[in-house]
């Protein structure tokens, strides 16, 4: 399945459901219009914007200020199992991810999110709670469309590749010098780094539900498997090159009460930390994703150590 979009609206699910799809560029990324969100949409709709998803590879929906962090949960359940973030602290008894900028919450790097998780999130759900008057925009890019823009021959070697994701990446080469509160991102990443995660993925995934292939990439791989610490740099620098490329973006410019909606087998993401010291805040569910396998069939490989697995077992039991 190519990842080039054809231009053809509106966008319909294998009933023949329709959605009003605005194409937002022309690798990735769709704005839908005239939904509105709940826990309770009827099954046609949800299945013609599963189906939007899965060809668009993220999805925009203005307009949703209806919705709190109680729909918000509600609509995300109609994807599958909410998983909270496996280190921070969700908010208020809740499975929302709190990103504010007021206290470290600022991800201005490329990544797919929770990757040093062997089973990392499928589906991810973010909710504009509040957002500057300016800058704080989010990129995002298709991996999909990465791998096929690959030489032939880079394809086969990425085929075999495999890499290490863990939560300890270099957090402080990820910040802008623009970043204002230095204390906040310390005490963030101290919490996002208290226990330490670890898994092995292929660098290139089959996806489960549409079979196309995608590099998985991102801030979180520490180095490949195999592989000197300096080969991996090379290696990878120019893997990550195809995916952040301009023709494979797509650049959302939020408002209160947007939600963006991404398939994070097939997406990476940057949010762009443009704003200084304005107040942004979104809020993120995360849909539990399935175990990885490369292209000749090898799934992902858990490296997280037991005793940190016991105590996470524990502190699910407490």
């Amino acid at each position: 399945m190519s990842a080039i979009l054809s231009s053809a609206a509106p966008a319909q699910d294998a009933q023949g459901h329709e959605l009003d799809i605005v194409r937002q560029a022309g690798h990735i990324g769709a704005e839908v219009r005239g939904v509105r969100l709940s826990g309770t949409l009827q099954p046609e709709v949800f299945g013609a914007i599963k189906a939007a998803l899965l060809r668009h590879k993220v999805l925009f929906f203005r307009g949703q200020q209806h919705l709190d962090d109680a729909q918000q949960e509600a609509f995300g359940r109609l994807w599958g199992e909410l998983v909270p973030h496996p280190t921070v602290p969700s908010k208020d008894g809740t499975r929302l991810l709190e990103l504010d900028s007021r206290h470290g919450g600022r991800a201005n790097s490329w990544h797919t999110d929770v990757t040093f998780e062997v089973a990392y999130p499928q589906v991810s759900i973010l909710r504009a709670v509040v957002i500057p008057a300016y800058g704080g925009d989010t990129v995002w890019a298709n991996t999909v469309a990465a791998y096929e823009s690959l030489p032939d021959d880079l394809k086969a070697l990425a085929d075999r590749l495999r890499a290490i994701h863990g939560n300890d990446y270099d957090y402080a080469a990820s910040r802008s010098p623009s970043d204002l509160d230095e204390e906040g991102t310390r005490r963030y990443r101290n919490v996002f780094t208290r226990r330490l995660l670890e898994a092995e993925h292929p660098v290139v995934r089959v996806h489960p539900e549409t079979g196309e292939r995608s590099l998985v990439l991102g801030h979180f791989v520490k180095r490949l498997a195999g592989h000197s610490t300096q080969d991996s740099g090379h290696l990878l620098s120019v893997l990550q090159s195809h995916v952040h490329r301009l023709e494979n973006t797509v650049r959302w410019r939020w408002t209160q009460g947007d939600v963006a909606i991404w398939d994070n087998r097939a997406t990476q993401h940057y949010a762009i930390n443009d704003y200084g010291d304005q107040h942004r805040v979104v809020r993120r569910v995360t849909i539990a994703g399935d175990v990885p396998y490369g292209v000749d069939g090898t799934r992902s490989v858990d490296l997280t150590a037991p005793a940190v697995r016991a105590a996470e077992a524990a502190g699910e039991a407490a």
